[in-house]
C-alpha cells in the first residue's frame, strides 16, 4: 500500500480532496433552502414532538401494564450500569482532585490519564484472598456488606431524572415513557426510611466481626446517626412544607427556574441538609466510624477482598445519592434551561449537578481534618438540632406571611433570606475566628489560686476576714481552758497534782489494782 501511494503523483493527492470538498459545498449551497428546512423541522420535532404526534397515538406508560414492566426492566439496568459506572470513576475523581490539591501527579499509569485505573482496583480486589475471623457471627458477617450497598442503590428509586420522553415502539404507537423508576406521593419518607437502612450495616459489621477496633467503630456510627438524622428529617421538611407535598416529583417541578430553587428561600435548611448527608455516608470530617489513627479501619478492620470493596462502594455510591437528593430538593434536579424542551437533557443536567456536588465531597476532605468525637455529638445536638428547627419554624413563618400579604411577599421573603444567609456565614467566620485566636492555658494548676495559695480580688478578701473573726471565739475558749488548768495546779500539793496527771495519763476503762487503792 505504501509503494502504491509513492507511485500516485503529489499534486493528485491535493487536486482530488479539493475537488470532492468543492463538489459537497456546490451541492450544499443548490439544496441550502432544503437543508435549512430539514435541520429547523427536525430542531422542532425534537424539542416539539407533541406537535407533529397525534394524541390519540399516545399512551402513558404508567396506565399500560406491559410498559410499566419493560420500563421497569430496562431503566433499572441502565440506571445501575450508569450509577456503579459512576462509582468507579468517582474513585479517579477523587485520587485526581486529591493529588491536584496537594500538588502531585495522582494515577497515570493505568491507561491513557489513569482512566483505567478503576478497572484494575476492581480485578485486583477480585482477586484479592477473602478472610473471615475464627471467631465471627457467619450470617451477620456476610449481610453485613450488602445491607450497606444496597440502600444506596434503591434510594434513588423515587427520584425522577428528567421529563417524561415519547418513545416509538414496534406496535406503532408512541409512548410516554418517565425517566424515573417510580414516583410515589411518599418519596421523601421513603429516602428518610431507605437512608437509616445503611447504618445497620455499618453496625453490624462492627459487632460480627469480633474485633474491639470494629465494634467501637459500630457504635460510633450508630450515635452518630442518632445526633444528626433529626436535623436531617427537619431539613427535607421544609421543601414539603413549601410545595405542600412529599413527592419528589412535585418539589422539582416546583423549581423551574433558578430563582426558584429552595436554597435561595432557606438557605439555613440547604446548609443543614449537606451537612446531614456528609454525615449520613461517613465522608471526612464524619469518617469516625472508620478512622484509621484511631480504629485502624473502624467497623471493616476485618473484612477484605470483595467484601471490603462492597464497602468502598457504597460510600461513593452514597456520595453519588446523596448528591442527586440534595439537589433534587434544593437546587432545582434535573431543571435548567431547555429541560422542558428537549427532555434527554435532564439526565445529562442532573449529572453536572451531580458531579459539582462530588467535587465539593473531595474538597471538603482535602481541606478539614477530622474533628473529636464528642465535639461531634455536641454539634449534632447543641448546633445543628436548634439551627434546623430555627429553619423549619422560619419556612412556617413565611409560608402564613405568605397566604396573608399574597404577591407582596414574594420580594420580602426574597431580601429576608438573604439577610439571614449573610448573618449565618458571617457569624459562623466570626465565630471560627474567634475560636482559633482563644490560646488555651499552658497548665491551669500552676495557675489555679486552691494549689497556690495566692489570695486574689475582694471575695478572697472577704472571706479571709471571715474566717479571722469566726477564729477569735476558738481562740478565747482555748486560753480560758488553759488558764483554768494552771489555776487549778496552783491550789494542789505536789502529791494531788502527780495523781491528776496520773488519772489524765491513764486510759479510760481501766482499774487501779487492787493493793494500791487499799494504800490511798
Amino acid at each position: 500500500m505504501t509503494n502504491v501511494l509513492h507511485r500516485i503523483p503529489r499534486w493528485v493527492l491535493i487536486v482530488v480532496p479539493l475537488l470532492i470538498l468543492l463538489l459537497i459545498a456546490l451541492a450544499v449551497v443548490l439544496n441550502i433552502n432544503a437543508i435549512v428546512t430539514g435541520v429547523i423541522t427536525a430542531l422542532d420535532f425534537m424539542f416539539n414532538p407533541g406537535k407533529y404526534i397525534d394524541e390519540s397515538k399516545i399512551v402513558d406508560c404508567r396506565t399500560n401494564s406491559t410498559c410499566s414492566v419493560v420500563h421497569a426492566i430496562v431503566f433499572s439496568a441502565l440506571f445501575l450500569f450508569v450509577v456503579i459506572t459512576g462509582f468507579a470513576y468517582t474513585t479517579l475523581l477523587e485520587r485526581k482532585f486529591i493529588a491536584w490539591f496537594q500538588h502531585r501527579v495522582g494515577p497515570n499509569r493505568v491507561g491513557p490519564w489513569g482512566f483505567l485505573q478503576p478497572a484494575a482496583d476492581g480485578l485486583k480486589l477480585i482477586f484479592k484472598e477473602d478472610i473471615t475471623p475464627s471467631g465471627a457471627y457467619h450470617f451477620v458477617y456476610l449481610i453485613s456488606p450488602l445491607l450497606k450497598v444496597l440502600p444506596t442503590l434503591v434510594v434513588l428509586a423515587v427520584v425522577p431524572l428528567g421529563p417524561p420522553i415519547l418513545v416509538l415502539w414496534f406496535d406503532g404507537l408512541w409512548y410516554r415513557v418517565p425517566q424515573g423508576l417510580t414516583d410515589p406521593n411518599v418519596g421523601v419518607l421513603w429516602i428518610l426510611a431507605v437512608t437509616s437502612i445503611a447504618t445497620y450495616g455499618v453496625t453490624l459489621a462492627g459487632w460480627s466481626s469480633n474485633n474491639k477496633y470494629a465494634m467501637l467503630g459500630g457504635l460510633r456510627a450508630a450515635a452518630q446517626m442518632v445526633s444528626y438524622e433529626l436535623s436531617l428529617g427537619l431539613a427535607m421538611a421544609v421543601p414539603v412544607m413549601i410545595v405542600g407535598s412529599m413527592s419528589v416529583g412535585d418539589i422539582i417541578d416546583a423549581q423551574r427556574n433558578i430563582w426558584q430553587w429552595f436554597v435561595f428561600q432557606n438557605p439555613l435548611a440547604a446548609g443543614i441538609l449537606i451537612i446531614a448527608l456528609i454525615a449520613e455516608v461517613n465522608r471526612s470530617p464524619f469518617d469516625l466510624p472508620e478512622a484509621e489513627q484511631e480504629l485502624t479501619a473502624g467497623f471493616m478492620t476485618e473484612y477484605s477482598g470483595m467484601k471490603f470493596a462492597l464497602f468502598m462502594m457504597a460510600e461513593y455510591l452514597g456520595m453519588i445519592g446523596v448528591s442527586v437528593i440534595a439537589m433534587s430538593l434544593f437546587f432545582g434536579g434535573y431543571h435548567l434551561v431547555f429541560v422542558d424542551q428537549f427532555p434527554l437533557l435532564g439526565p445529562l443536567v442532573i449529572s453536572g449537578k451531580v458531579v459539582a456536588c462530588l467535587v465539593g465531597f473531595v474538597w471538603i476532605r482535602a481541606t478539614l481534618p477530622r474533628i473529636r468525637y464528642d465535639r461531634l455529638m455536641s454539634f449534632g445536638w447543641k448546633v445543628m438540632l436548634p439551627l434546623a428547627l430555627v429553619a423549619v419554624l422560619w419556612t412556617a413563618v413565611s409560608l402564613v406571611l405568605g397566604d396573608m400579604l399574597g404577591s407582596n411577599f414574594t420580594v420580602a421573603y426574597g431580601i429576608l433570606a438573604t439577610i439571614v444567609f449573610l448573618t449565618v456565614v458571617i457569624g459562623g467566620v466570626v465565630a471560627l475566628r474567634r475560636a482559633n485566636e482563644e490560646a488555651e492555658p499552658a497548665d491551669t494548676m500552676t495557675t489555679d489560686p486552691v494549689v497556690t495559695g495566692e489570695r486574689r480580688g475582694i471575695v478572697d478578701a472577704g472571706l479571709q476576714l471571715v474566717g479571722g473573726i469566726l477564729a477569735i471565739p476558738f481562740g478565747l475558749y482555748s486560753l480560758l481552758i488553759g488558764s483554768l488548768k494552771v489555776a487549778q495546779k496552783m491550789g494542789q500539793t505536789p502529791e494531788e497534782t502527780a495523781a491528776t496527771e496520773s488519772k489524765a495519763i491513764q486510759p479510760s476503762g481501766s482499774k487501779v489494782p487492787a493493793k494500791d487503792a487499799g494504800t490511798d
